[in-house]
């Protein structure tokens, strides 16, 4: 397929899963460019690169050379509209479009493909593998779904290794197009009902991606989830967790901003785990990681000195500020449930302290179909601020607004905030550990948070 490709253009290049692709072929020596409707630090990253990106919907920023369908491959996210001006250019003139998914597959079918699924967790599992194998005898390649702090980046390449780690992405039913080695699934709580219907059809998908890893492969799979997956001729199926499965944690050990455990697996004990983030829910990611590694044959040492420096990934628990008497963090957290292990993190974390939340409803239709298990994680705070909904790719529904998640928030004191108010707020009211919480943009006020609060102390 690539074979005649010179070029290859991308119609959403700023989005973290496309630019790791646009970085990977840039690696490789094409000719990349693209666009996107906003100009971020990501795509200012891209174009200081070499890779031409543009922020106007217009044909006329095209640069020549990719206007021959003949070596020019055009990749497209389903965030796109389907109206976008390029994208019709494109399609009008019968060049070989493919979506991101479909490329990423193709890429996974010509290496030894470890991919990681699920609708929390993942991002932060495929990057802590990715990181562990690199710091090993194999190496890999890695397309992340976040910056890694440790990289650097949203894309490692190797040129010694034949291991791609790819964050598998259940959105469109992306990852149907994958082919797996090896599939890790972290969790498959209802999420995405605008794409699937129903709670039904989305765990049909993930029995559908299961069914994709390659004969011999494994299937490493979080105990207790709803799906029944059949697998292919000589896959072997494993079950992890913090407390059982065949891979899980024992004497597990906080204090003194650490986390230390044993991870007890099939074979034998991995002893003191040291997380180089000691949140709890990563002790669960950590486990999944050491699941991968030891089936991959990494040494005991290996494992134990990548996780100690595993860094974490940009706006995964990711903290700004981490004093005594003051903490500040954020959360990428955007599904009920991530919400309610992200602040009962928090809470084991500084359990004498008051938990201020910020949180950023993302998507009008995630909403609307889980206000009521939003309120309900967010009632675990001392206090909320809740920002208006980032609408992302949707169009906003009558009657959905913040306000049906505030009804139900049982926290003793809670809020509907703007954007302008919040810089105010945190000005003028006492803070001891505050958590900004979402997937929207509410983490580009970070610096002037920040700021604010340590002209304070």
């Amino acid at each position: 397929m690539l074979d005649k490709i010179k070029n290859i253009y991308f119609l959403g290049i700023g989005g973290i899963g496309m630019s790791a692709i646009a970085r990977y072929f840039n690696a490789k020596g094409y000719s990349v460019a693209g666009y996107d409707k906003t100009e971020t630090e990501l795509a200012d990253k891209l174009r200081s690169e070499g890779i031409q990106v543009h922020f106007e919907d217009n044909t006329v920023f095209i640069p020549e050379d990719f206007k021959n369908p003949n070596y020019t491959l055009v990749v497209y996210t389903p965030a796109i509209p389907d109206d976008l001006t390029e994208y019709l250019f494109f399609k009008k003139n019968n060049f070989t479009i493919m979506k991101r998914s479909q490329i990423l597959g193709a890429i996974t079918k010509s290496q030894e493909a470890i991919c990681v699924a699920g609708t929390h967790g993942k991002t932060t599992t495929t990057t802590m593998i990715a990181h562990t194998l690199h710091n090993s005898f194999l190496d890999c390649n890695a397309f992340l779904g976040g910056l890694s702090k440790n990289f650097e980046s949203n894309l490692h390449l190797s040129n010694k290794s034949n291991l791609v780690v790819v964050e598998a992405d259940e959105f469109d039913r992306s990852f149907l197009t994958l082919a797996p080695q090896i599939a890790v699934v972290t969790a498959t709580d209802a999420d995405h009902l605008d794409i699937y219907g129903t709670y039904e059809e989305y765990l049909k998908s993930f029995e559908q991606f299961v069914a994709l890893i390659k004969p011999g492969g494994a299937l490493i799979m979080k105990d207790g989830l709803p799906i029944k997956p059949v697998v292919q001729e000589g896959v072997k199926i494993y079950t992890y967790s913090v407390e059982k499965g065949d891979f899980h944690a024992e004497n597990i050990k906080i204090a003194n901003g650490k986390i230390i455990f044993d991870v007890v697996y099939p074979l034998g004990v991995l002893k003191g785990v040291d997380l180089g983030v000691p949140v709890y829910i990563n002790i669960e990611n950590a486990i999944a990681t050491c699941a991968v590694s030891l089936l991959k044959g990494l040494s005991h040492e290996e494992i134990r000195k990548a996780i100690a420096s595993f860094q974490g990934v940009a706006r995964r628990f990711d903290f700004h500020i981490k004093q005594d008497n003051l903490v500040l963090v954020d959360d990428y957290a955007h599904h009920p449930n991530e919400v309610k292990a992200s602040i009962e993190s928090l809470r084991r974390l500084y359990s004498d302290k008051k938990l201020t939340g910020v949180f950023q409803p993302h998507l009008y239709t995630r909403t609307r179909d889980f206000a009521d298990e939003f309120a309900a994680s967010l009632s675990l705070l001392d206090e909320v601020l809740l920002l208006d909904i980032y609408p992302a790719r949707e169009e906003p529904i009558e009657g959905v607004t913040s306000q049906i998640i505030l009804d139900k928030v049982t926290a003793k004191e809670k809020r509907l905030i703007s954007k302008d108010e919040l810089l105010d707020y945190v000005r003028t009211h006492p803070i001891e550990v505050l958590a900004t919480i979402g997937a929207g943009d509410v983490n580009l006020m970070l610096p002037q948070i920040k700021n604010i609060l340590l002209s304070k102390v």
